[in-house]
């Protein structure tokens, strides 16, 4: 077999544990699927998943970081395409918010595992996009010369955990106009929740 096409065996195969690992963790749940459970939902042997995955927990990770490698390019451009501070921080987390929201029906795993693992290199890829993209944006005067790894901390730490109200049924725009008035205008920017 030529070195092409065992790349692409490979690639097929790794998409198969995938995708089966997705059918599997939305039937039966993250905590109650097994690596053999997944291993079942594919016509492959069990030796071909541990060549790929030592655990479901690895697979589930995966999935993760494909997820992150398809909005990485959405989030980039809305940052690209923005005029102002306004919607460059809007873009940002509107985009990020309505990515993590069409994704809702999907399966949820075990809350000691719901959370991006943040040294995976494709999440680590991330960060460094968007603090390149604040750098352009204050290089473009749209953002105010500040600190760009405080500033692109606090951008991913704000938009990571809203975005877990968000998976549990939040409002998308509710959540991006929040978000994006707390870093225009601070607290006093914030509206005033009523007791009714």
């Amino acid at each position: 077999m030529d070195k092409s096409r065992r790349e692409q065996t490979k690639a097929q195969n790794r998409e198969t544990i995938l995708t089966a690992a997705r059918g599997v963790f939305a039937a039966m749940g993250f905590a109650a699927a097994s690596v053999r459970d997944i291993i079942r939902a594919t016509p492959l042997a069990s030796g071909t998943f541990y060549n790929y995955f030592k655990s479901k927990e690895e697979v589930y990770q995966a999935l993760r970081d494909d997820v992150a490698l398809a909005v990485r390019p959405q989030l980039r451009e809305a940052r690209a395409q923005a005029d102002t501070a306004e919607a460059f921080l809007s873009g940002t987390f509107r985009t990020f918010f309505r990515f993590i929201a069409e994704r809702r029906g999907e399966a949820q795993p075990a809350p000691e595992t719901s959370r991006f693992r943040m040294d995976s290199p494709e999440v680590l890829a991330g960060f460094v996009e968007l603090k390149d993209d604040i750098a352009a944006a204050s290089a473009r005067g749209l953002l105010p010369a500040v600190d760009e790894d405080f500033l692109s901390a606090a951008l991913a730490g704000v938009a990571l955990e809203m975005g877990e109200l968000v998976k549990a049924g939040a409002d998308v725009e509710t959540a991006t106009a929040f978000a994006t008035a707390l870093f225009l205008g601070g607290l006093p920017a914030l509206p005033v929740v009523t007791g009714d």
